[in-house]
Formats: C-alpha cells, sequence, structure tokens
C-alpha cells in the first residue's frame, strides 16, 4: 500500500521553489533552476532555483545586516528560545509531510523519517532552546606577578560568532539542517544555510516553519545550490565569520582550505570506516545489531558500521545470519508502507557503490549476500556482505556510503583493536558483548568519536557527535557543540 501524498506536499513541489534570503523568496540572480529527482524513480520532484555566488552574496549581506543591526541580537535569551522551541513544534504539526518530503526527496522509508528523523529534528530544536539562556562565562581571580598589590575583577563572556554558513548533506536533510540551525540560533548567531543539491525540498520547507515561528528577517537564509559554485562561495567569503560543514572528509579538506581567506572558524563533521566488533560471548542481538549497523538508512551514514570484526568462534554463525538479513530486506519505493530500505539518494551514489563493490569481487571478495543493482528503474543496491577480504582492499580502506559490509575474523582484543585503528578516519565503532570490562577495555583503545556497546545509531541531542582523524573537526549536538558556534572575551578591569 502507498502512502497517500499530504495536499501540502503536492502544492510544494508543484511549484518552482525559490531561495530564501532575508525574510523573502526569491528567484537565483542568474534565473537558472535545477531538478531534484525522485531516486526511487529517477523523475523530476520539483524544479529548484540555482544559487550562486552572486546569491550567496545577498544572503551573506542579509545575514550580517540581521546580526549587526536586526532585533536578533538585541532579543533576550528567553525570547530567542521561545522561537525556537516553536520551531521544534511546528515540525512535529508538520510531521507526516515533513517525512514524505523527505521519503520523496531522499528515498528513505516514510515510515523511517516518521519515527526517526523528523521528530530528532524536532528535539534538536526543543533541546537547543534550552540552551539559550544558559551561555554563561566565568569569574576568574587573576594574578599578575608584575603588578604586586593590584585588584582586579576578571570574567568572560561567550558570545556568538557572528555570520555563519553552514553546508549539510543529503543523507538526513532535515535532522542534518536541524543540527546545524538549532546550536547557531540558540547562540544568536545568523545562518547562511546550503542544503546539498540532491535533497533541498525539506530545508525549504523548513524555512517556511522558520519564518512562522517568528524568527526575524535575515536570521535564516536558505541557498541551494551546487558545491562547487554556492558552496565553494560560502566557504571563501571573506564576511562569512565561521563555516560548518558535513559530508565528506574529500569535501572537508576543501573546505577548510577555502575558509584560510579570513581564517574563519571551521567545524567539520567528516567521513567514517567505522568497525563493528563482535565477540564470541556476544548476545544473539549481535546479529540483528550487525545488520543494523550497516543496512540503517541505506548504509548512507557516515557512522555505518561498514567494517565487520567477528571473534573467530561465532564467524561463521553471525556473518550467514547478517547475510540472511540482507537477503530479506524489502526493497522498494519510500512511500510504500512495506517498504524496508530504499534506493540510494542518486544515480551518482548509486555507480560509485556498485562500482565499489565489483572492484571488490574482483579482488577476491565474496559476495554471500548482494553484490549488485537492484532492478532496472531507480536508484536501488542490494544489502551486500561481503567476505574473503583483506586490509589492503579499496571496499576495506574506503568509504562506500550504501548498503555493503566487509567482515574478517579476528582473535584476540589486541588484534581486532589494531585492526580497527587502522583507518584514517575515527567516527564511530561498536562493541558486543556480555563481558562489561572487555568492552569498556577496547572501548578506550579505539580511536573514535562514538563509541556504541551492545547497540548501534544511537543519537540524541544531549550527545556529543564527532570524529578523530580525518573524520573531523569539533562536535555537533550536546553542549559540546556551543563551543562551535561561540567566541570567548576576557574582560578585566582594575579595582581602586
Amino acid at each position: 500500500m502507498t502512502v497517500t501524498l499530504d495536499r501540502n506536499v503536492e502544492q510544494f513541489i508543484g511549484a518552482p521553489r525559490q531561495l530564501f534570503i532575508g525574510g523573502q523568496w526569491a528567484d537565483a540572480a542568474s534565473g537558472r533552476t535545477f531538478a531534484t529527482p525522485n531516486p526511487a524513480t529517477g523523475e523530476t520532484l520539483a524544479q529548484v532555483a540555482e544559487g550562486e555566488a552572486e546569491d550567496i552574496n545577498r544572503a551573506v549581506e542579509a545575514a550580517r545586516r540581521a546580526f549587526e543591526e536586526g532585533p536578533w541580537s538585541r532579543m533576550t535569551p528567553s525570547e530567542r528560545g521561545r522561537i525556537i522551541w516553536r520551531i521544534g513544534d511546528l515540525i512535529l504539526e508538520h510531521l507526516d509531510e515533513l517525512a514524505q518530503l523527505e521519503s520523496l526527496d531522499n528515498g528513505k522509508p516514510f515510515v523511517v523519517a516518521r519515527a526517526a528523523d523528523v521528530p530528532l529534528s524536532a528535539d534538536m530544536f526543543h533541546y537547543m532552546a534550552g540552551w539559550a539562556t544558559k551561555i554563561e562565562g566565568n569569574t576568574i581571580n587573576i594574578s599578575v606577578p608584575y603588578m604586586p598589590g593590584a585588584n582586579f575583577h576578571s570574567y568572560t563572556l561567550r558570545e556568538p560568532v557572528g555570520v555563519v554558513g553552514q553546508i549539510i548533506p543529503w543523507n538526513f536533510p532535515l535532522l542534518m539542517a536541524a543540527w546545524k540551525l538549532g546550536p547557531a540560533l540558540a547562540t544568536g548567531n545568523t545562518v547562511v544555510l546550503k542544503p546539498a543539491e540532491q535533497t533541498p525540498l525539506t530545508a525549504l520547507r523548513l524555512a517556511e516553519l522558520i519564518a512562522e515561528a517568528g524568527i526575524p528577517d535575515g536570521v535564516v537564509n536558505v541557498v541551494p545550490g551546487f558545491g562547487e559554485t554556492a558552496g565553494a562561495a560560502l566557504a571563501s567569503h571573506h564576511d562569512v565569520d565561521k563555516i560548518a560543514f558535513t559530508g565528506s572528509t574529500e569535501v572537508g579538506k576543501l573546505i577548510a582550505n577555502a575558509a584560510t581567506g579570513n581564517l574563519k572558524k571551521v567545524s567539520l563533521e567528516l567521513g567514517g570506516k567505522s568497525p563493528n566488533v563482535v565477540f564470541d560471548d556476544a548476545d544473539d542481538s549481535a546479529i540483528a545489531g550487525a545488520a543494523g549497523a550497516i543496512f540503517f538508512n541505506h548504509g548512507q551514514c557516515c557512522v555505518a558500521g561498514s567494517r565487520l570484526y567477528v571473534q573467530e568462534g561465532r564467524f561463521d554463525e553471525v556473518v550467514d545470519g547478517v547475510a540472511a538479513i540482507a537477503k530479506s530486506i524489502k526493497l522498494g519505493p519510500g512511500l510504500e508502507q512495506d517498504t524496508q530500505m530504499g534506493p540510494l539518494v542518486s544515480d551518482e551514489q548509486l555507480r560509485r557503490v556498485t562500482s565499489l563493490v565489483d572492484s571488490g569481487i574482483a579482488e577476491g571478495a565474496t559476495a554471500l549476500s548482494g553484490g549488485g543493482r537492484h532492478g532496472n528503474r531507480g536508484y536501488f543496491v542490494e544489502p551486500t556482505v561481503l567476505t574473503n577480504t583483506h586490509p589492503e582492499m579499496t571496499i576495506v580502506r574506503q568509504e562506500i556510503f550504501g548498503p555493503v559490509v566487509v567482515a574478517a575474523p579476528f582473535s584476540n582484543l589486541d588484534e581486532v583493536a589494531a585492526a580497527a585503528n587502522d583507518t584514517p578516519y575515527g567516527l564511530g565503532a561498536g562493541i558486543w558483548t556480555k563481558d562489561i570490562s572487555k568492552a569498556h577495555a577496547l572501548a578506550k583503545k579505539i580511536r573514535a568519536g562514538s563509541i556504541y556497546i551492545n547497540c548501534y545509531n544511537v543519537f540524541d541531542a544531549a550527545l556529543p557527535f564527532g570524529g578523530y582523524k580525518q573524520s573531523g573537526w569539533g562536535r555537533e549536538m550536546g553542549h559540546e557543540v556551543l563551543n562551535n558556534y561561540t567566541e570567548v572575551k576576557a574582560v578585566t578591569t582594575l579595582l581602586a
């Protein structure tokens, strides 16, 4: 059975979508648009204004005016917090509509978007609304050796960075917008948001809800466009004080280089090749857990458990079990109610994932399940489990970002710790065992930002998320994210 489209969704995709700049909807300066496709069919969903450098300039100017002159900076923290909370409320009021848009534009099942993506997005705004009144400095008792007897009053202020450029990916479009916008707004910044060109629709609908919530004009601006034009212009813009990016490590390096022009602050949440470790004594739930770790969101998840290490005594049982689950997954359009896995986001992603799987099989890997494209319409890839791999294979080294896991046996904790860390990434890791001491011993050895013990893909607005090594700089969510969007000012007064 197919989910009946919400009337608002039909209207939203039925009209050309514009840029949101300075509180107004406007065409791109060039007049150009681009098509955003339905990944389940490859057919065009909607036409979207194609922002470029001139549009980024307009958006940055609007954000600068709103920061320097507008009412946003003059509002009390309580006033800002109430507006941010209202955004979360509005997201929940439009739960089905946003979930349908996300399913259509990204491909993920509607039931998943409705149960996870949209509620988590609302929760992020609700959580960050509370932080608006809790941005605090400190008083410091200082001693100045070269001024004996002097008495000082010293304190710190934590202030907004200013104009923030934010570039978000296509795998969790609405949720990533919430992760970025929530803390930036709670700390008093203004924003230019560039959604991924593959999935701009929920960010544009969110802009409408943000305006409805009462955010002043220019505080949030949304400029869809392509990375090499709009994204590059935003990252290098000299009137942007900070850039926040979520996406691939390759593009993250380009973002960091572009930011050097005015030495803007940079935070990066990048790629991963996360190890998922199953010990001999793990509960039987580890099999379903390992499958969920890689097949959640079609494997298009930066923290996906894409390297499965199973202790030798359970290797065949666990890997065969994961392969059986893979074969049972129902693929289909996201709006089909029995769909368990939708398509990949684009034809480009389909070709990338299948090419990497082909290369692995050509190098000697064995596909216990999947191994190729599913059907000939849309961008579907079979859930794939590969064995007989070795550490130097491309499929073991490189982030695939699809429903593909490589599995290998191990003998002891030290061996698997070394294998887990044999990667340029350090975003996440999973550990499955009944021995909690062993679990924490391994957790301490693995260099990654998120460690899941007897669970996986656990996200909460209060829990910091980010990576070691080439998985990024800084942390999203929790109170840690406030560091991304604030500057610390020290004030010292000589007292009489």
